[in-house]
């Protein structure tokens, strides 16, 4: 992955603003799939959360805690879509380890330290997501990379 991709994560604007509900995309390859998910964030934000707010104000009135809910259930919609209703798995980083790299494959230290979570329910992937939200929000996380895992692990490699 290109310095671009590895620094990506799923980034709100601030709290409180006229563009609270909006993820900010740079430019590049990484910004598709952060359209994509931003689709899913407008979509609960508007027609699923439970809130007395008027549509403008359900999108301008973010805690900080309601975006990263927004992101949550985001996550899981597109992942349980792409395991075709039926399952999802989240790929996070686990600590540091020492591999020796097989001959033919040239280690990064990023893709060695996934593990796989696999969900046979939507709402167990939501709350898994939602208790582990920085992991794809935080600055030097890989949040776009560990998505685009995610997506691909719950698609399957044979689909």
């Amino acid at each position: 992955f290109s310095c671009e991709w590895a620094a990506a994560r799923f980034r709100f604007r601030p709290p409180h603003s006229d563009l609270a509900y909006a993820l900010e995309a740079g430019k590049g390859g990484t910004r598709a799939l952060l359209m994509a998910v931003q689709a899913h964030v407008i979509a609960y934000l508007l027609f699923t959360r439970e809130t007395e707010c008027t549509h403008l104000e359900r999108l301008c009135r973010l805690r900080q805690k309601d975006q990263g809910q927004a992101l949550a259930t985001a996550l899981a919609e597109t992942l349980w879509a792409a395991g075709g209703g039926s399952r999802a798995v989240v790929c996070l980083v686990t600590a540091p380890i020492t591999t020796v790299p097989r001959e033919g494959y040239r280690a990064n230290s990023f893709t060695e330290r996934i593990r796989l979570f696999e969900f046979s329910e939507k709402a167990a992937a939501q709350g898994f997501i939602s208790d582990h939200i920085n992991c794809f929000k935080g600055e030097g996380s890989h949040g776009v990379i560990l998505f685009l895992y995610s997506l691909l692990f719950s698609r399957t490699l044979e689909r």
